[in-house]
């Protein structure tokens, strides 16, 4: 099996290691050719477009950043128009709901199957190969794609037939994520304001409350954020955006995400849009406490 994979930022890079560490041909393209060395270095070929490296893949795996990037390698740089009828088309970045379900129909009308399937995990996650990966298209690409997932996920749910509800199964757990750590951060303001070390205070909740190893990992990286940030509030707050279009497209207002985007606002005008998003999210709590003190 041909594998082309496009997009090694750093969660690309840490899912096509892993594939070439199992020991599948990867064919790897980037727009900043420096990761595609990287990856060369450990087996895989490269290739000079993103046109070219699907051309004889029977697999094809991308994870770019953004809606934006996907229309301009997929669409206008020519790739789904070089892929050959039959190629399988796994998308495992986090994209809007509509662009899934133009890509499906575009690989519809070539002939091509298409597997929605991102990942949830932070890049050391996917480098390990415990990703939890939401899948969704038709039985039979999902059953084609299910080997190669498997080899990068601790767990696989299939969501459903239509690959947009993979995406929009996303958009929905990263919502939550979002909630989480601005629940968070206002529970560490509290405790502060109380003469309580937030260590002790989110400690203490966790292991009483909740006994998630997510609340653990957040609050340590919102209290010692790491040198570079794992995801940036950049990144929360586009996935926020693309949750409430999607939800706007079936009639429906989400009261929490509503107030979360104004968080979102206030951290971009404070030039933390790309900070560590709990360590970010934290500074716009303490600076939404001092202000209310005026």
């Amino acid at each position: 099996m041909n594998i082309a994979f496009l997009g090694l930022g750093k969660m690309g890079r840490a899912i096509a290691g892993r594939l070439l560490a199992s020991g599948h041909a990867v064919t790897v393209w980037n727009r900043t050719p420096r990761s595609q060395d990287e990856l060369a270095a450990q087996g895989a070929s490269k290739s000079a477009s993103a046109a070219e490296a699907v051309r004889e893949a029977d697999v094809v795996m991308t994870m770019l950043f953004d809606d934006a990037a996907h229309e301009q390698v997929l669409l206008g740089g020519g790739v789904l128009d070089a892929m050959r009828p039959g190629t399988l088309h796994i998308s495992l970045a986090t994209i809007s709901v509509a662009l899934s379900e133009r890509l499906t129909a575009e690989h519809n009308r070539r002939g091509q199957s298409f597997v929605a399937a991102p990942v949830f995990g932070r890049p050391n996650v996917a480098a390990e190969g415990r990703l939890w990966i939401v899948a969704a298209g038709e039985a039979s690409a999902v059953a084609r794609a299910r080997p190669l997932l498997e080899t990068l996920s601790r767990g696989i749910t299939v969501v459903g037939a239509e690959p947009r509800q993979a995406h929009a199964m996303k958009l929905g757990g990263n919502f939550l994520i979002s909630a989480m750590i601005q629940a968070l951060c206002d529970g560490s303001v509290y405790a502060e304001s109380q003469g309580i070390e937030p260590t002790t205070f989110l400690e203490t909740v966790n292991n009483a409350l909740f006994q998630s190893p997510f609340y653990a990992a957040y609050s340590k990286v919102m209290l010692d954020p790491p040198p570079t940030p794992g995801a940036t509030v950049a990144l929360g707050a586009k996935d926020l955006r693309l949750l409430r279009e999607s939800a706007a497209a079936r009639g429906k207002r989400l009261r929490l995400a509503d107030g979360l985007a104004g968080v979102f606002e206030e951290a971009a005008a404070a030039g933390l849009a790309e900070n560590d998003w709990a360590a970010g999210m934290l500074r716009v709590a303490e600076k939404y406490s001092e202000a209310r003190q005026l």
